[in-house]
C-alpha cells in the first residue's frame, strides 16, 4: 500500500518524522555524551552506557493507542527501511535517516505455538520466537542493523571515513557482524576473535564466508572480550560486541515485536531469555519499559532470565535476596551445550543491575526471575521441542527448561502465557545433536543421552542381495527390480507394515 491509501489521521505518521536527540548516559557517573563518536565505556569512570533520547518525552504527546496504530499500518508500506527491526524507528534510532538503514531482512521473525502434546507435558501455553530465521540466523542481526545503520549514517554524512569493525564471539555474533560489515564492504572491514574451537564448525565457516578477517586465540570467549576491548580502547576501531550501545536499541525490537504480535495486551506473558553476555536480556528490559511509558502497553510482562550452571554469575548474583548485600563475581565457564551463553563475566551486568530494578520498581513488585538448569536438560528439553515439531537451538532447549523449573518453583502457572527464545537456528549447533546421539559427550558436560531420545539411520541392505545401485554404476533392468523389491520388503518389515 501507498501512502495515500492509509486514513488520513495516520498518513503523516507513516514516514517517521521525530528526529530524536541521542546521547550516551553513564550507568555509573550518570555522565552524558554525544553521539558524533562511538562510545562503548564512559570516558569519566569506565562503566557502560545506555543511548537515550532526550526528546522522548515528545513521542508521549501521544496516546499509546496512536502508536499501536501506527506500527500496526506501518507493517502494510512497502518501504524496505521499515521492513525490519526500524518499523519501531522512533523508539530504536530516530537519528537515524531512513536512507542509512541497513535492511538485510532482519526482524519480525515467527512466533510459533507449542503443539498441544508439548504444552501439556510442560503444563501451560507457550510459543516460541524463532530467531534463527534471521539473516544470519541468530538474533544478533536485530542488534548489527541497528550499529551498522548509525555506522552506515556517519559514513554518509563524512564524520568517519573508512572503518574496521571488529568483535569477539562465541558464534552468533562474528557471523551478523561479518554479514552486515560486508554488505557495506566498500567502506568497512571486518575482523572477529573466536576462541579456539570453542565455536562450532557451522558458526566459523560462516565469518569466513562473508570475507572477515578471523582471529583465533586460546581460551574462552571471555578471554577474547579482553583482548577486543584492549583494541578498542587504544586503536579506532568499531566495536560491533553488546557493550556497544547501538546493539541494545536494535535488540530492543524483540520486545516490541512480541507485543505486537499479542496485540498489546502482554500482561499474562512470560518472556523467557537464555543468558550470555547480558545484552539480550538488557534489551528486552529496556524495550518493554519504553513500551510501557509510552503507553503501548498497559502492563510489563514477566521476564525469566536462564542460565547453566555452568556458566551462572547472574544467577548467582540474584541469589541474594537482599540488593543491599548483592556483589557480582565473575565464574570460571566450564563445557555448555548452551555455547554462545558461555560466558563467565558479561560486558552488560551493570545493564542487567539498572534495569532489572527499574523495572521492578515500575511494576509495583517483582517481575523479572532468574532461574537456573544443568545441561542434561537443556538437550533433553530441545530435543523433545523439535521432536514436536521446532527448530530450537541448544539456547531454545535452555530456555524451555528454565520454563519448566520456573514453573517447579511457582514463577509461572498456568494462567501464564510464554514466550520463548530460540536464539539461533538448530543448525548451528547440530554436533551437540550427533553427539548426543552417539553417546559422545566430553564427561565435562555431565550429559548422559536418554535412549529414548536418541535417534540414528537405519542402514539398509537386504544379506541376499548380490548387487546393489552404486554412483556411475546402474544395475540391468531384472536387478534393480529385484534390489528395489527386496528392499521395500525389508524396510516395511522393520515399520510393521500390511499389505494392500
Amino acid at each position: 500500500m501507498k501512502p495515500d491509501d492509509f486514513p488520513k489521521e495516520i498518513r503523516d505518521h507513516l514516514l517517521p518524522s521525530h528526529a530524536g536527540r541521542m546521547m550516551y548516559r553513564c550507568l555509573g557517573c550518570q555522565q552524558e555524551y554525544g553521539i558524533e563518536n562511538l562510545l562503548y565505556v564512559c570516558p569519566a569512570c569506565g562503566e557502560v552506557l545506555l543511548i537515550y533520547d532526550g526528546d522522548v518525552d515528545q513521542l508521549k504527546k501521544f496516546p499509546g493507542e496512536h502508536w499501536q496504530r501506527v506500527f500496526d499500518y506501518r507493517k502494510m508500506l512497502h518501504e524496505p527501511a521499515l521492513k525490519g527491526i526500524y518499523r519501531y524507528h522512533e523508539f530504536i534510532g530516530p537519528v537515524v535517516p531512513l536512507k542509512a538503514i541497513v535492511y538485510l531482512g532482519e526482524g519480525h521473525t515467527p512466533m510459533v505455538e507449542a503443539n498441544a502434546a508439548l504444552q501439556q507435558n510442560v503444563g501451560l501455553r507457550f510459543y516460541f520466537k524463532n530467531e534463527g530465521q534471521n539473516p544470519s540466523a541468530s538474533f544478533k542481526d536485530r542488534g548489527m542493523a541497528s550499529a551498522l545503520s548509525y555506522i552506515q549514517y556517519l559514513l554518509q554524512s563524512g564524520k568517519v571515513s573508512e572503518v574496521l569493525a571488529i568483535c569477539a564471539s562465541t558464534g552468533d555474533t562474528s557471523a551478523a557482524a561479518a554479514l552486515y560489515a560486508s554488505y557495506l564492504t566498500s567502506q568497512i572491514t571486518s575482523a572477529v576473535l573466536l576462541p579456539h574451537k570453542k565455536v562450532t564448525p557451522q558458526q566459523l565457516s560462516q565469518p569466513l564466508g562473508s570475507g572477515a578477517i578471523v582471529f583465533e586465540i586460546p581460551g574462552v570467549f571471555d578471554d577474547c572480550m579482553k583482548v577486543v576491548e584492549a583494541l578498542s580502547e587504544t586503536y579506532n576501531v568499531a566495536l560491533l560486541n553488546s557493550k556497544n550501545a547501538w546493539r541494545i536499541l536494535g535488540q530492543e525490537s524483540y520486545s516490541y515485536e512480541i507485543a505486537q504480535d499479542f496485540e498489546w495486551d502482554v500482561s499474562r506473558l512470560a518472556v523467557v531469555v537464555p543468558i550470555g553476555n547480558a545484552g539480550n536480556i538488557t534489551a528486552v528490559l529496556s524495550g518493554f519499559l519504553k513500551f510501557y511509558e509510552a503507553g503501548i502497553i498497559a502492563a510489563l510482562p514477566k521476564i525469566l532470565g536462564v542460565q547453566s550452571e555452568h556458566a551462572n554469575p547472574v544467577y548467582r548474583y540474584y541469589l541474594e535476596p537482599d540488593p543491599a548485600k548483592r556483589r557480582f563475581e565473575p565464574v570460571t565457564v566450564k563445557p555448555s551445550v548452551a555455547q554462545a551463553a558461555m560466558i563467565g563475566n558479561p560486558v552488560s551486568m551493570p545493564r542487567v543491575i539498572h534495569l532489572v530494578q527499574r523495572y521492578n520498581q515500575l511494576a509495583g513488585g517483582q517481575r523479572v526471575f532468574f532461574v537456573e538448569v544443568n545441561e542434561q536438560a537443556i538437550m533433553d528439553w530441545q530435543l523433545t521441542a523439535n521432536r514436536n515439531g521446532h527448530i530450537a537451538c541448544t539456547h531454545g532447549g535452555e530456555s524451555l527448561a528454565g520454563l519448566v523449573a520456573a514453573k517447579k518453583q511457582g514463577i509461572v502457572d498456568g494462567a501464564d502465557v510464554a514466550v520463548l527464545n530460540s536464539t539461533a537456528h538448530a543448525l548451528k549447533f547440530s554436533g551437540f545433536q550427533e553427539m548426543y546421539f552417539t553417546q559422545q559427550f566430553p564427561p565435562g558436560f555431565n550429559i548422559k543421552p536418554d535412549t529414548a531420545l536418541i535417534n540414528a539411520p537405519v542402514y539398509i541392505l537386504p544379506k541376499d542381495l548380490k548387487k546393489a545401485p552404486a554412483p556411475g554404476q546402474p544395475l540391468s533392468a531384472k536387478d534393480f527390480k529385484q534390489f528395489v523389491d527386496r528392499t521395500a520388503a525389508e524396510i516395511a518389515a522393520v515399520l510393521g507394515l500390511i499389505k494392500k
